[in-house]
């Protein structure tokens, strides 16, 4: 809608609609008054939905306010007993895992719990490449072999029940999991998953991390009511929410509710750097600013990700779990290393997978599926995430090998791409398929390639409506004079940013290239300079992933003299001991 418009810009210079996202005046009014904040932090919150009451909360997350009691979860207090049990005896018990983040920061956080009460432990995490996703009777009857009378799948095993029944009566089975059930849970001794179809806790937003940190909290309290702890020091439970707050962001969880309070209070910890291994990870990848959201997404991330995505799966877990400081900067350099060999991977195929998606979105397709020959599985979701943000389709990318494709694949805002995977495979199309309305990875035949691509495109046929790109929501406009590093402090009280809580989008009205450069890895970003049209004080700006586009060369050429309105996030950086503001550039359009 035409009123909706921010500064009328319908088609800016990629190609997106400015919305504005706007809150009632009323509520910001109101929240300004109650909290004595400055009007933007009042407008900002309204805008996001946050009333009156709320408002102090959201900005001072706090645990003790937000933790939700354990047992409302299903199953929760049947897996706290017996875990109890387990620490009361003496009994192994293993940990199965999974490759990504989230699986290492969730079997991380179970085993360091499990060997701060003196448990025995054992730990496994598949091969992406032999074993495949989730618990496989062979690993799971090894684990039972070396001595483990008690099994935790971690960030896995809610749809593993044939599996999971090849131990029956040799081992009790916990899932600590929160991927899409589709039916009844598996016929184990608990599988605690707040998205299983009968659990009614309202925490399907929880990563598989939190799931056990709250499992964590209620063991402990039974330990506790059964007397255990009399003469005996209790774990430090806080002492794991960096874990859970690394886990809630790299799985795109959103940053609402008991998650931001998780992620607030995790940042914190994260921050005494006394865990070797995030220690040693901050400091190989460079990460020395103040610890965000980001950190863990761009930094962290993505380095405990390479192991499981094309070296040693379960490298990034044994970074999380060591306690010698020479070790993990070992493992910390082995996994920048192999992340780097990860972005070489996925640069060898990202553009003749973005010309194959070009094709398929000229030729009208409501949903983008694109394969290769010998594409590393271990890269195509997030190949399938660059052509995502790139056309605005749900995208789907495999790799081919001996007939057989693995793939993954990325959605939009209310595409459920999940549930689409999963039908593909009920439907006999898939050899395996699962995940949730964001993500999903599956394996299909290669003669049952068009098949599935039009399965898709008949169940996401409402994608063929959406824009070429996505519109921009916009919270806030400012001059350049505006940007200030008091106001990018302010704006920053809304962290931590993510899913659910996206950093604002700020406007800087008619803004004029002073200056711009190509800086940065293969002079793939631009630093610019920019005045208002009256000129004054300069500020700096940066884009990055800014190669080639009309936006990049509007930038560099100056905009020829013609002032800019440009989107972006403002924020205040440190350098060499100065606070000053720099606005990060997404979008443009002429004034």
């Amino acid at each position: 809608m035409t009123e909706d418009l921010v500064l009328g810009v319908n088609n800016s210079l990629s190609g997106r609609r400015w919305l504005w996202r706007a809150g009632e005046d009323r509520v910001a009014a109101g929240i300004a008054q109650r909290l004595e904040v400055p009007e933007i932090v009042s407008r900002l919150l309204a805008a996001r939905g946050i009333g009156i009451d709320a408002a102090a909360d959201f900005l001072e997350p706090t645990l003790r306010v937000m933790l939700p009691d354990p047992s409302i979860l299903a199953d929760m207090d049947v897996a706290a007993d017996r875990l109890a049990a387990a620490v009361q005896r003496g009994e192994t018990v293993a940990v199965f895992g999974d490759y990504d983040v989230d699986g290492a920061c969730s079997a991380a956080l179970m085993l360091t719990l499990l060997r701060e009460l003196g448990c025995p432990v054992l730990y496994h995490v598949p091969d992406r490449i032999l074993e495949g996703y989730g618990p496989n009777p062979m690993a799971l009857a090894g684990l039972v072999g070396r001595g483990a009378r008690l099994i935790i799948c971690v960030d896995c095993g809610t749809a593993a029940a044939l599996a999971l029944s090849e131990v029956a009566g040799r081992a009790d089975v916990i899932v600590l999991d929160h991927h899409r059930a589709e039916g009844l849970p598996p016929s184990i001794l608990a599988t605690v998953n707040p998205n299983r179809l009968d659990d009614g806790s309202g925490l399907g937003m929880l990563c598989a991390a939190g799931v056990a940190f709250l499992t964590a909290i209620a063991a402990v309290r039974a330990l506790r009511r059964s007397g255990h702890f009399a003469g005996r020091r209790e774990p430090d439970l806080m002492g794991l929410l960096d874990l859970v707050a690394l886990a809630t962001v790299c799985d795109v969880m959103p940053l609402v509710g008991v998650n931001r309070a998780f992620v607030c209070q995790g940042l914190k910890i994260m921050g005494r750097r006394a865990r070797p291994g995030v220690a040693a990870l901050l400091e190989v990848s460079g990460a020395r600013e103040k610890l965000s959201a980001g950190t863990c997404g761009f930094a962290l991330g993505p380095r405990i990700n390479a192991g499981g995505r094309i070296s040693e799966a379960d490298m990034g877990l044994r970074l999380l779990l060591t306690e010698d400081a020479a070790e993990a900067r070992v493992l910390a350099e082995r996994l920048d290393a192999v992340n780097r060999q990860r972005q070489d991977v996925e640069a060898s195929i990202v553009d003749a997978a973005m010309y194959a998606a070009e094709a398929q979105v000229a030729a009208g397709r409501a949903a983008l599926l694109v394969t290769g020959q010998g594409w590393h599985p271990g890269v195509v979701g997030i190949v399938a995430g660059r052509i995502k943000e790139r056309f605005n389709r749900p995208a789907c990318v495999a790799g081919f090998t001996d007939g057989l494709g693995k793939g993954s694949g990325r959605s939009v805002p209310g595409v459920d791409l999940g549930a689409a995977v999963i039908a593909a495979r009920q439907a006999g199309i898939l050899e395996t398929g699962g995940g949730h309305a964001m993500a999903a990875g599956f394996a299909l035949r290669a003669e049952r390639l068009e098949e599935f691509h039009a399965f898709l495109e008949e169940r996401l046929v409402a994608a063929a409506t959406l824009p070429s790109a996505a519109d921009l929501v916009v919270e806030s406009a400012l001059s350049v004079g505006g940007a200030t590093t008091e106001v990018a402090r302010h704006v920053e009280r809304l962290a931590p940013f993510g899913a659910g809580n996206p950093e604002p989008v700020l406007v800087l009205n008619r803004a004029r290239v002073v200056r711009a450069d190509r800086v940065g890895r293969e002079s793939g970003s631009i630093r610019a300079f920019l005045e208002g049209v009256g000129g004054g004080t300069r500020l700096k700006a940066m884009m990055f992933r800014a190669k080639e586009g009309a936006l990049a060369e509007a930038l560099l050429a100056r905009s020829e003299g013609v002032p800019l309105h440009l989107a972006g996030h403002l924020r205040a950086e440190e350098w060499n001991g100065s606070i000053s503001p720099c606005f990060h550039i997404l979008d443009g359009a002429v004034a």
